[in-house]
């Protein structure tokens, strides 16, 4: 059966985007070479850039593809609970176990804020799992668990806190790094309550 050119085209952009992302994740940003991820899948350096551009438009698409997954792994983890409190806490847990990940770790962690700029990283956070924490709390104020407040600086603070434990939790050795962190994050969350 013959492949039209839209399922050939679609073909060589995920092509490009997994060999992309597995390239950004163990190299980093900087040593990936793009007509070197070109001719690692077969096809031209022209090709490449008929898709992405350029390299940083590999990369940003490399970035919404992880983010996303990111995203949908937190929503997965909350909504296996019913209760909106544990909802929060599982979502949070998933995120933190996300940074052992080292496309997480370092394409959304490390390179993304300084290849992309810190605003458009943020933006790209909050498309794909920023809003979701908003969500939970302006959900949480609602049902009285947690006080009322401004939602937005209490998501930016958890958020950071969180981003700033997956980076540490993926550097570090120490054994039981991830029950620590989640009981720290426990501790912090509960100091939250209504």
């Amino acid at each position: 059966m013959a492949v039209s050119r839209a399922e050939q085209r679609a073909m060589t952009r995920r092509a490009l985007l997994t060999e992309g992302r597995r390239r950004f994740a163990a190299d980093g940003y900087h040593a990936v070479v793009l007509a070197e991820v070109a001719e690692s899948v077969g096809v031209t350096k022209g090709a490449a850039y008929h898709h992405f551009a350029s390299k940083a438009g590999l990369f940003r698409a490399v970035v919404a593809q992880v983010q996303g997954e990111l995203g949908k792994a937190v929503a997965t983890a909350a909504e296996a609970h019913d209760d909106p409190w544990e909802q929060l806490r599982a979502g949070c847990r998933a995120f933190l176990t996300a940074g052992g990940d080292p496309a997480v770790r370092r394409i959304v962690l490390v390179d993304a804020p300084t290849v992309l700029g810190w605003d458009e990283w943020r933006a790209m956070d909050e498309d794909s799992s920023a809003r979701h924490l908003a969500e939970a709390l302006h959900g949480l104020i609602a049902a009285g668990v947690l006080p009322e407040q401004p939602v937005e600086p209490l998501a930016r603070l958890l958020s950071g806190a969180m981003n700033e434990a997956a980076l540490w939790l993926a550097r570090t050795a120490e054994p039981g790094a991830l029950d620590a962190t989640a009981r720290a994050l426990d501790r912090l969350l509960d100091g939250l309550r209504a």
